[in-house]
């Protein structure tokens, strides 16, 4: 698999969200860019128009991402919650990890990378938490490298 045929992991919700802004972009969006570059195109010389080479680089970037989520639909693997051994952290687990020594606690659901958001305790598997964690049972010490150094974690619980 080359790296344009990335496989994508996502969760059913992942899933809808990337459908839903790919609607948006291909229905809503297009249309919209479209009229703005028509009423651009009205005003004339097009060689100092500031609003049609806005309109144009909204109409790229948009034509860009929807090329970029029809690659990611195309590999989208789906994380089913529960399909994996329990007993072992997985794409799609949420896993409880202890800091040691000084025992501060944080629990993390791992995904994939499309549908990573720290700050909803989800984490990438490719994350360096998340890397170090997959495969891994309750009980195992990971050391995970960060940029302020390493740290040392127990699984507590996987669920």
């Amino acid at each position: 698999m080359s790296e344009n045929d990335k496989a994508v992991f996502l969760t059913r919700e992942g899933l809808k969200k990337l459908e839903e802004e790919l609607d948006f972009l291909k229905g809503t969006k297009r249309r919209e860019v479209a009229e703005r570059i028509k009423i651009a195109v009205s005003y004339g010389d097009l060689s100092e128009n500031a609003e049609y080479d806005a309109a144009k680089d909204e109409q790229a970037f948009v034509e860009s991402r929807i090329v970029t989520l029809e690659k990611m639909m195309r590999n989208v693997r789906i994380i089913e919650p529960g399909s994996e051994d329990a007993d072992v952290v997985a794409i799609g687990t949420t896993v409880k990890l202890k800091e040691v020594p000084d025992g501060d606690e944080e629990t993390y659901t791992i995904v994939g990378s499309t549908e990573s958001d720290p700050l909803e305790g989800k984490i990438s598997n490719e994350s360096p938490i998340g890397a170090a964690v997959i495969g891994r049972s309750v009980g195992d010490k990971v050391t995970v490298n960060t940029p302020g150094g390493s740290i040392e974690f127990e699984i507590v619980e996987i669920r």
